[in-house]
């Protein structure tokens, strides 16, 4: 079996410190060089000016929808009023014709209001579908054009300087160039 001599070892050191030292050249120069800029992307696109606008309307519609729904409602707990009132003087026939044409209305109330809350969620979804692959665009010219070597979702970082938070940028460059 050999042994290590001191001068064995002391060339291991020697090649294991020139190793971290030059190994970490490489990695200062890239730190040197790189810029890393940051967007909080909901909130850029949320204060956008097209966003708000379009956000606007889809709550007028949700409001006007909702009174509709509220309207139809009260309907069916009137109808169902009616029908406990009347049931002791109906006649079971009439009763029961009563009682499924309640249940028919109520069953189409539920599906309504389901396929009205999917309907808006969907429509939620497509304005700010349609606004973020357009910031997408954006926050790729910023990158190009102010020389950034990559630009991060903020949510994504534990932390980081507020000089490189492009949001405000981004928001503010899509609004110019989309009137």
């Amino acid at each position: 079996m050999q042994s290590f001599t001191f001068k064995s070892y002391k060339v291991i050191v020697l090649l294991s410190i020139g190793l971290f030292v030059f190994g970490l050249l490489p990695i200062t120069s890239f730190a040197a060089e790189s810029r890393v800029g940051f967007v909080d992307i909901q909130k850029a696109v949320i204060s956008t000016k097209e966003w708000k606008r379009e956000f606007d309307a889809f709550k007028k519609n949700f409001a006007k929808e909702r009174k509709k729904i509220k309207a139809r409602e009260n309907r069916i707990k009137k109808m169902l009023a009616d029908l406990n009132q009347q049931n002791s003087v109906l006649k079971p026939e009439l009763k029961k014709k009563k009682e499924d044409k309640f249940r028919k209305e109520k069953v189409a109330f539920e599906r309504y209001v389901q396929d009205q809350n999917e309907e808006f969620s969907k429509s939620e979804k497509e304005i700010t579908q349609k606004i973020l692959l357009k910031m997408m665009k954006i926050i790729k010219k910023i990158g190009k054009d102010k020389k950034y070597t990559m630009i991060l979702e903020q949510k994504v970082v534990l932390y980081h300087d507020q000089g490189n938070d492009l949001t405000t940028l981004a928001t503010k460059t899509y609004d110019r160039k989309n009137k």
